[in-house]
């Protein structure tokens, strides 16, 4: 027997897909803006901090790299209530993800702070600019436009990787698609929908934060 086709129950699920969609653009958002500060601090720390910083930050990109997020996102949901520290669900995802970005954008961050000639620096140091107003007005600026394609990939990825937190019932669009399936039997369905919504989520941010890296960086983001 053949399978049909139904997307008779698509018109009652949108407000739940709507709510889902919402819900992982929200975590991508927090995660973008926290993940990204924390790996530009984190890079310069690498590279211009005491000793025992740069250890301790090396320590923790290798082990959130070489751990599966899945992991991680257990490890704080599930595991740190056992010493007293309870997170939501959803501040539970976006710390994981946070941490989870970070560690690798702060790879991506150093590679453009290595790629800004130090002659720069030495310069402006020369002109009387502090050390910070120099990492912040002229390296950085440059840093940040040099590795902008990578770093608007690694947000894309961790935007898809977002479905991994229905696991500790956060109610985003993977989360709200297992619910749908569960309830209409309807799984190819369903989950081509969602498909398509990841789909368009993924392209509408690339457009979007190619559009805005360009306003920000400056022309030649792309």
């Amino acid at each position: 027997m053949g399978y049909g086709l139904d997307f008779g129950w698509l018109a009652g699920a949108t407000g739940a897909i709507a709510r889902g969609a919402a819900t992982t653009i929200l975590l991508i958002v927090v995660t973008t803006l926290a993940g990204t500060f924390l790996s530009i601090l984190g890079a310069a720390g690498r590279r211009n901090g005491p000793v025992l910083l740069k250890r301790v930050i090396g320590v923790y990109v290798e082990v959130m790299r070489n751990t599966p997020f899945l992991v991680q996102l257990f490890f704080i949901f599930f595991g740190l209530p056992s010493i007293g520290i309870r997170l939501d669900p959803i501040l539970a995802a976006m710390l994981a993800m946070t941490l989870n970005m970070a560690a690798y954008t702060i790879e991506i961050v150093g590679a453009g702070l290595d790629a800004v000639p130090r002659g720069q620096t030495e310069a402006a140091l020369a002109l009387g600019l502090r050390p910070r107003q120099v990492f912040v007005k002229i390296v950085l600026p440059q840093a940040l436009k040099v590795i902008y394609p990578a770093l608007t990939s690694q947000i894309i990825i961790m935007m898809l990787e977002s479905a991994v937190v229905s696991q500790i019932a956060v109610r985003e669009l993977t989360y709200e698609a297992d619910m749908l399936q569960a309830r209409t039997f309807r799984a190819f369905e369903t989950y081509l929908v969602v498909t398509m919504v990841y789909l368009i989520l993924s392209m509408g941010l690339r457009r979007l934060l190619v559009a805005g890296g360009r306003r920000v960086l400056g022309a030649g983001v792309s």
